[in-house]
């Protein structure tokens, strides 16, 4: 175990303002015990194009700033920090564990954000210093090494130095599946891999669930299918990224987490309307922002994503302004019996993932009934007509096609309470 002497006590946070192509400091996190304080540069502060970091945890001003509630840190710096793959690359890196050995490991936030990839989702880099930004970066590396790379870490198997710096690279990125960045000549992009012990093809089911979405009118990250070493590839296209002249700027991001003022306890509080609520006051175009949250809600009933979790949800900031970034991680989940619940709740305690739920829920959305009847039929119709074709292009099996069909895809649960208003979008099913 490591002792508490030896935890690191403060990181420095660096950001990238809005179209600019480098960083500067903004301030540091301050470890209090459990409590991780930050505090606003001077330099910083005397800037003229200076921003908050976010509203309104981090409002720009002199001293120390303690999270909000319960936070033991301003969750919008949490957003920065690697969730549970990142974690389990860092441990493999730091400490040599094998197996479920590594997983009983547990390092403090601090280190996870200052041994991660600097590449990671949003505007904010950690740094050791305030004075030099050192990115950790590294070469680019195949994806067929990349995934010789996580095959290795879920292993428990050491990596060699170069394998290492390379999955580093993404060791930022969150969730909990294997993945990694890679960078093409004018995007960049997130690898999502299979996982050892994965009973279906979860990555082409993904890649599915996005295409459909794009068809169904969606605001989706584009997403393609590749092959490494005779593996399946999901490449997720970043939209926190833009090219310019003058080279690569960062789009500062916040997850629904962070919108509703929770962590990762008590994020299973979070819920749609909570966050319409929030769209309706914060956001901007919030008309239009909450007929495509709506839609996304819809479609992820539909599709069985069950998986919606506030981090899965998020918005760009841009030091005034929220916005809604484009869908991702649309991931049909597995089922076994007739019920499931979505990760968060639909109109108030209810979570059953049923469209009746959807529709009891459309006033806090600002959509009406009968809009509400047709974005479900719409949806419907979109998913059952571009079916095959979807799959063909994801090169789904037969087995994974009936599968996913009619228990993900379009499950009898989800349409309980509504027969008769989508009797046309249902007939023959």
């Amino acid at each position: 175990m490591t002792s508490e002497d030896a935890l690191p006590r403060e990181a420095f946070v660096w950001t990238w303002l809005p179209q600019a192509t480098s960083p500067v400091v903004a301030g540091r996190i301050v470890r209090d015990g459990e409590i991780h304080n930050f505090v606003y540069g001077r330099t910083y502060l005397d800037r003229q194009d200076a921003v908050p970091l976010y509203l309104p945890e981090l409002p720009l001003g002199r001293g120390e700033i303690r999270p909000l509630g319960q936070l033991m840190m301003a969750s919008c710096l949490r957003d920065g920090a690697p969730d549970a793959w990142g974690r389990r690359v860092i441990i493999n890196r730091l400490t040599g564990r094998k197996g479920q050995a590594a997983d009983e490991i547990e390092l403090d936030e601090l280190t996870y954000m200052l041994e991660s990839g600097s590449d990671r989702i949003g505007a904010l880099d950690f740094q050791v210093s305030a004075t030099k930004h050192a990115p950790r970066q590294t070469e680019q590396a195949s994806l067929s090494e990349l995934l010789q790379s996580a095959e290795r870490v879920e292993q428990g198997v050491p990596l060699s130095p170069d394998l290492d710096r390379a999955l580093n690279h993404g060791s930022s990125i969150g969730g909990a599946r294997p993945k990694a960045l890679i960078q093409a000549a004018d995007k960049k992009l997130i690898a999502k891999f299979s996982a050892s012990n994965d009973t279906y093809s979860v990555v082409k089911g993904e890649f599915v669930a996005m295409k459909l979405a794009e068809l169904a009118g969606l605001n989706v990250a584009p997403v393609k299918l590749e092959r490494a070493s005779g593996k399946d590839v999901l490449l997720v296209e970043r939209f926190d990224r833009v090219m310019t002249k003058a080279g690569w700027s960062r789009r500062a991001i916040v997850s629904a987490l962070t919108l509703e003022g929770l962590n990762e306890l008590s994020g299973y509080h979070a819920g749609y309307d909570t966050l319409a609520q929030i769209i309706r006051t914060r956001f901007t175009n919030p008309s239009a922002t909450l007929k495509e949250f709506y839609r996304r809600m819809v479609f992820n009933v539909l599709v069985g994503n069950t998986d919606d979790h506030a981090r899965n949800h998020a918005a760009f900031w841009d030091g005034q302004h929220l916005s809604l970034t484009p869908a991702y991680d649309i991931c049909p989940q597995p089922r076994s019996g007739r019920e499931r619940n979505q990760a968060i709740a639909i109109n108030g305690a209810e979570r059953r993932s049923q469209l009746a739920a959807c529709l009891a829920g459309a006033p806090n959305f600002l959509v009406r009934e009968d809009e509400a009847v047709a974005i479900m039929t719409s949806q419907i119709r979109c998913i059952r007509e571009n079916w095959l074709r979807v799959c063909s292009d994801a090169g789904l099996t037969q087995t994974d096609r009936d599968f996913f069909w009619r228990r993900q895809f379009l499950n009898a649960y989800a349409f309980e309470g509504m027969e008769n208003s989508l009797r046309d979008a249902l007939a023959g099913l």
